[in-house]
């Protein structure tokens, strides 16, 4: 056999397909394997270079064959796609991964750590018992409505609706005793919640990255912790447009014919990063509505010519470049420099 330069491996729960070429791009190996397989064939294989899918399990995978001596690198799926040449199989996915990684301009996902995939696990928590607390809140308003008991918006506003329900002589009993089996339900969820929120914040103290993203207006101990957990390597982005891009900020592009035609927000990237920085951006635009604080000259004009909405997606862009600078640089926010810039 010839000396493999390339390896295209495409995993699953039990199965993996391989497909390697040599230097002369023939192809040299076709191989299944079954899980208990893989790190045993890779320990007696020569180094080489390995190409996954970014996708679950892949993280693992490619820890385990670089501690084995091997290159490896990820490859998000929407770039493997392309080069799937016809029908959907393991052994066409595993050519395909193959011929993507070879591409001179090819993006590779950064490799994450034990510790990085724990603190992505704690944000995945967070966000599911955010999303099971909203929902379990929305079927107590629900309930309650259906009875002509109704509360003002906010989470805060709950706990009084459920004394209410409990004191209120005009409900059946069986009622009674569902909105305390819901309430008893809440009461868990927010006291999860809680502690999975001081886990997330110990993180933000303990994390010199995080702490020093948190000194940018718009940018809170959530956000910045989300941000220092969820990009591996920012020194893969060429700049902080391409960062703001890689996060869904950036508008999409239609130009052809030498016309620029732009539309809406691409959505692409990580969803909980682009929502909080949006998040982050509404709640200073506020802030700046009430007087408070020390905007920006450049904010001040932009919502003097857009809606609040529009400003938001535009601020969290500007926020998510000064960010990629501060991460690649090491350095630390300084306002009174930015406003000097601006002012020259």
């Amino acid at each position: 056999m010839n000396k493999i330069i390339r390896i295209g491996m495409d995993t699953s729960k039990s199965v993996f397909q391989l497909h390697g070429v040599d230097e002369e791009e023939q192809v040299v190996l076709r191989k299944k394997l079954r899980r208990s397989q893989v790190l045993a064939f890779f320990a007696t294989l020569e180094a080489t270079r390995i190409g996954l899918e970014a996708c679950g399990g892949a993280h693992y995978w490619a820890r385990e064959l670089r501690a084995l001596g091997h290159e490896v690198v990820l490859v998000p799926p929407q770039y493997v796609k392309p080069y799937v040449k016809r029908g959907k199989n393991d052994a066409a996915d595993a050519e395909a991964i193959c011929e993507a990684m070879s591409r001179p301009s090819m993006r590779f996902v950064p490799v994450k750590s034990d510790e990085q995939q724990a603190a992505q696990m704690l944000l995945g928590i967070r966000e599911g018992l955010v999303r099971r607390r909203t929902q379990l809140s929305n079927t107590i308003r629900g309930h309650a409505a259906e009875f002509g008991l109704v509360a003002a918006k906010g989470l805060a506003k709950l706990e009084p609706l459920l004394e209410r329900i409990a004191w209120d002589e005009g409900l059946p009993e069986l009622a009674k005793e569902l909105f305390q089996t819901l309430g008893a339900d809440y009461a868990r969820l927010d006291a999860e919640l809680q502690e999975i929120e001081a886990k997330l914040m110990a993180f933000h103290r303990h994390n010199e990255l995080s702490k020093r993203l948190a000194q940018v207006p718009g940018i809170g101990p959530v956000i910045a912790s989300v941000m220092a957990i969820k990009v591996g390597d920012p020194k893969a982005f060429r700049s902080g447009r391409d960062f703001a891009a890689w996060i869904g900020l950036t508008p999409k592009d239609h130009s052809t014919a030498g016309k620029v035609r732009q539309g809406g927000i691409t959505r692409a990237g990580d969803e909980m990063l682009r929502s909080v920085m949006v998040v982050g951006a509404m709640a200073l635009i506020q802030q700046v509505k009430r007087g408070r604080g020390r905007p920006s000259p450049w904010l001040v004009e932009l919502l003097k010519r857009k809606q609040p909405t529009i400003a938001a997606v535009a601020l969290a862009n500007k926020t998510a470049r000064i960010a990629w600078k501060l991460m690649v640089s090491g350095e630390r926010y300084t306002q009174s420099r930015l406003l000097t810039s601006k002012a020259a």
